[in-house]
């Protein structure tokens, strides 16, 4: 029997901006303003290295401003921009103005209705129901 080959995308690694602790505003219109990173969802990392997340990661977050409702409640959200430079598969570099993310339920819908600026391809790749609410994707 022959051995058949198999393709394989090559997946970049993306490089993790945001560590914990890490103030990000809100890009979407779920009543949060500014929210500040607890854990990082599904990361296991070295011992005593503090957990980062990356773009398309969904975080556990504690909102710092915001309506009253949402105020020092624990949500989660995913990270739809961000400002250190990543490199993409096709080998161009990619960065945004700003950090960002979307509040989200723990599947991934967002719980606003629209999504202000450009959402990375990276997220819009993972999360499709925010790809559904972003206007623009980069």
């Amino acid at each position: 029997m022959k051995k058949r080959r198999q393709l394989k995308t090559i997946s970049r690694r993306i490089t993790r901006a945001l560590p914990t602790g890490a103030v990000i505003p809100v890009a979407d219109n779920s009543g949060a303003r500014i929210i500040s990173v607890i854990s990082v969802k599904g990361h296991k990392t070295r011992l005593r290295r503090q957990p980062a997340a990356k773009v398309g990661d969904m975080i556990i977050c504690s909102v710092k401003k915001g309506s009253p409702k949402l105020r020092r409640q624990i949500v989660h959200a995913v990270i739809i921009r961000q400002k250190k430079p990543y490199k993409r598969s096709d080998g161009s570099w990619v960065y945004f103005e700003d950090n960002a993310v979307c509040v989200t339920n723990e599947q991934g819908e967002p719980r606003g209705s629209e999504i202000r600026g450009a959402v990375a391809k990276e997220a819009a790749d993972s999360w499709p129901r925010i790809a559904s609410a972003a206007r623009v994707i980069s």
